[in-house]
């Protein structure tokens, strides 16, 4: 399926699903605000990031404010955090840096996409920096629609996993109600 169709299905699930009412939003456990983190971790040198992590920077921002606008009805926020690396990590580790972790999950992995490398500059020498790779596409930068999906995603799983009800295992509390009923009745 295309990127933009996906999407639409996703807006078009959170759009319905934000017009839940208040006692089926306490049913499904979305009226505390729950919190999406995406890292973001980078090589700094003298304030400096290569022009890859620079425009992976612009990327993070823009999913994130999409993320906020879209997932805010739901009950969720998003917290951005934005982790320098040193050189010296870098050098131990360079598939670190232009790495975006989504609620402390690689975003290929969210994606089932592939970690790749390929030269860099700037900042970051001739080292062999990370990319990520899937459909037949490298991406260097990181798009902001790869970011946003991966979001999308990791909220998903967040407002299915809530909390257990006090019903027994063959039974299953009916939506906006706390009583219990058969499975089996369903």
């Amino acid at each position: 399926m295309k990127m933009t169709s996906w999407l639409g299905l996703t807006l078009i699930f959170l759009l319905l699903t934000s017009s839940v009412c208040a006692q089926e939003k306490q049913a499904l456990g979305i009226n505390n605000m729950k919190t999406l983190k995406i890292q973001w971790n980078r090589l700094m040198t003298e304030g400096q990031t290569c022009p890859r992590c620079g425009d992976t920077g612009k990327e993070v921002e823009k999913a994130s404010r999409s993320l906020e606008q879209s997932l805010a009805p739901l009950g969720i926020k998003i917290v951005l955090e934005k982790h320098e690396l040193t050189p010296e990590a870098f050098q131990q580790d360079p598939s670190k840096s232009n790495q975006i972790l989504i609620n402390g999950r690689p975003l290929e992995e969210w994606l089932g996409l592939k970690v790749g490398q390929s030269p860099c500059f700037g900042p970051c020498g001739d080292a062999e920096c990370r990319t990520v790779e899937g459909n037949g596409k490298v991406f260097e930068i990181i798009p902001a629609d790869l970011i946003v999906r991966a979001g999308l995603l990791a909220a998903s799983q967040m407002l299915v996993n809530k909390p257990e009800t006090s019903c027994g295992p063959d039974q299953k509390a009916s939506l906006g109600s706390q009583q219990c009923g058969s499975i089996k009745d369903r």
